[in-house]
């Protein structure tokens, strides 16, 4: 077996028809799997937030719930997301296919088995799946560097956790595609991880920068461009990492892009990132009310820095999430009424 030096992989077969199961389980015992059994969906659920496997034999119809209901259920779970699921059908069931692909299948077999595809499928699968795990293990070593990172500087606080909220509510207030709003979410902690490139005598200095260490501390977004990019699954942030300090009229950094040239997603977390530093104590300045936040922003946007279209929605945004996530400060102000996204 090509396993050798771990555990053997644990497959799930799931069918409520016994002698189908049985077959299933007798042809990957043969090839040195785990094999465990499920004889409806209810108890496949249990059994894999249990003990999760490596790969999943599924089938589709089944009393209670059906297949492609424990597929979705699977699928959307963060913490079983990468277990493989290969649907059994039947020979040329187009519509059991279609619906097992909408449900988030990875891979159909059909009865009866064929020895030679059976293994030659889960084996793919499972060399897949520990392939992602590796992927998906690598992002959260970024996020650690991100959080120790944070931890340098004691005095931003949650700073990376605010704008994790702010970002997600923000992006579904705009109506903002999913994987744009989890790119959002990211770049909360993801867009000063350059930061670790930073001297503390430049990143931790309480007064001004010289010309010089401004310069230094400028090559944060470059930086931090630098370290995501080798992720794919980062392909998205990295316009947020090294655009956030660009400005409306091209006066930002690090490439003085101006106007729509800005990332869209970049402009949008710069409003967050902007209104969380404003609104919370630093060693430079104090917390600012809302209000007073919101003016500074309005009168950066009379300096040519935002997109004046984004701040209305912006502020907009504001006053209708205050009541859940933002302190409270007393004022009868109207909000702007929203502009379309």
């Amino acid at each position: 077996m090509y396993y050798q030096n771990s555990l053997p992989p644990r497959v799930l077969v799931v069918d409520d028809h016994a002698p189908s199961r049985m077959t299933a389980v007798a042809l990957l015992s043969v090839d040195g799997y785990q094999v465990e059994q499920a004889h409806c969906g209810q108890s496949a659920l249990s059994r894999v937030f249990q003990h999760q496997p490596d790969l999943i034999l599924l089938d589709v119809m089944m009393p209670g719930l059906d297949g492609y209901e424990v597929c979705r259920q699977l699928k959307e779970n963060e913490n079983t997301r990468l277990i493989p699921v290969v649907f059994i059908t039947a020979l040329g069931d187009r519509e059991a296919r279609l619906q097992g692909i909408e449900a988030g299948g990875d891979d159909f077999l059909t009865k009866p088995f064929d020895q030679l595809e059976l293994s030659a499928r889960v084996k793919s699968l499972i060399h897949q799946k520990r392939l992602n795990e590796d992927l998906d293990h690598a992002e959260q070593v970024l996020f650690s560097i991100a959080r120790t990172i944070e931890k340098r500087d004691p005095n931003t606080g949650d700073h990376c956790d605010r704008l994790v909220s702010l970002g997600r509510a923000f992006g579904e207030y705009l109506r903002l595609a999913p994987t744009h709003i989890r790119d959002l979410t990211w770049a909360g902690y993801l867009h000063d991880i350059g930061k670790v490139g930073i001297p503390d005598a430049v990143l931790l200095k309480t007064g001004p920068l010289t010309l010089a260490e401004r310069t230094i501390m400028e090559q944060h977004v470059t930086i931090g461009e630098d370290i995501c990019r080798p992720l794919r699954t980062m392909q998205g942030v990295l316009p947020i990492i090294r655009h956030h300090h660009e400005r409306w009229n091209g006066t930002g950094y690090p490439d003085g892009l101006a106007g729509p040239a800005i990332p869209r997603l970049a402009q949008v977390f710069q409003l967050i990132d902007i209104f969380d530093a404003l609104t919370h104590s630093r060693p430079y300045k104090p917390a600012f009310s809302i209000e007073e936040s919101l003016r500074i922003m309005r009168q950066e946007v009379s300096q040519g820095w935002r997109d004046p279209a984004l701040m209305n929605q912006f502020e907009a945004f504001v006053y209708s999430y205050q009541p859940h996530g933002l302190p409270q400060s007393p004022t009868t102000a109207r909000a702007p009424e929203p502009l379309s996204p």
